[in-house]
Parts: structure tokens; sequence; C-alpha cells
């Protein structure tokens, strides 16, 4: 059996209601979303994972709204970029203090290896971008992005996104040269 297109999924799963042809999209995915989460929460999988499900939940109850302009990965990560939106907004109305002394994991996908020095620093350089800049610098280093996909993804002018990548790009080089790193 030959390589399905996430287009033929996606009518699959709108036409004859495949939850397996829903299933596959989920598992092609899966480890990208939750890469990119990892990284906008600095390594907190918890809640990576939660977020990863709210989207795939979004996506499937909401998938008769693909209309195919872009790519499904490009739609996908939208959503999964309005539900980082929404958990920020929740975040802030709760107004919650955070601790500072949680514990930093891994930017490895699931299964990954041990925590290593440099993913605790990397995270710890994440953590000091703002949300803006932390999500176009994922998108691009971490998921190889291209810069109009990115703006596609989360609503931003081009030279906007191109901005935040370079702000976010000085301040992650700041912090690991003072760190130690070349």
């Amino acid at each position: 059996m030959g390589v399905v297109s996430d287009f033929s999924l996606v009518t699959q799963v709108t036409v004859f209601h495949n939850r397996r042809a829903f299933d596959r999209l989920v598992v092609k995915y899966q480890s990208s979303i939750r890469r990119f989460f990892l990284s906008q929460t600095c390594g907190d999988e918890q809640l990576s994972d939660d977020l990863a499900q709210e989207t795939f939940v979004k996506a499937y109850v909401n998938i008769k709204q693909f209309r195919g302009q872009a790519s499904f990965s490009t739609w996908l990560y939208r959503i999964a970029y309005n539900v980082l939106y929404d958990h920020h907004r929740r975040e802030k109305s709760n107004t919650i203090s955070v601790d500072d002394s949680k514990q930093v994991t891994s930017l490895q996908g699931a299964g990954g290896g041990p925590t290593s020095a440099f993913n605790i620093d990397l995270n710890k350089a994440l953590s000091l971008l703002s949300d803006n800049e932390r999500t176009c610098v994922t998108l691009q280093l971490i998921e190889g992005q291209p810069i109009d996909r990115i703006s596609t993804i989360t609503g931003m002018n081009a030279n906007t996104v191109k901005s935040h990548l370079s702000r976010g790009k000085q301040k992650l080089a700041t912090f690991l040269k003072e760190n130690g790193y070349r």
C-alpha cells in the first residue's frame, strides 16, 4: 500500500467518518506538535501533552472546516497556535504564581533520551523569549517551517515574523554564549 496523502485521509474522515484515517494523521503529526508545545512550555511535558491532545481533539471536531487552501500540517499548526494562545490567555486571567523551580525536561520528542545539560540550557533560554519570539523561533529552528508558513500559522505579517526571529535568535545566542556555548 502506498503513501496516502493528508488530503485523502481528511476526505475519509469527513465523508466516511473514518476514525482510523484520523488516527493515521495523529500518528503522522503527534511528534512534531508535541515538540512544538515542549518548546513553547519550556519543557513541561505534562502541559505539552495536554495541549497536543486538545489540538487533535479540536482538529477532529473541526475537520470539516479544512478547505485545503493550505497544507493539513499548516492548518494543524494553526490550531496548535490557537490552543497555545488560549492557554496563555487563561493563565493570565488566573494570575497564579508560577514556581520557578519546576523541573525542566528535554526538548526531544516522546521517548527521547535523558535530559542533557544543553537541553536544560536551551529550555531556560527559550523561557527568556516573548511568546511570539518563542513561537517563531520554535517553528523555524526546531520544526523547520519557512517564514511564509510561520506567517500563515501565526497570522502575523512575514516582516513581523522576521523581526521576532531576529530578536529571538539574538537572545538565544547571547544566553547560550554567556553559558559557555559557542
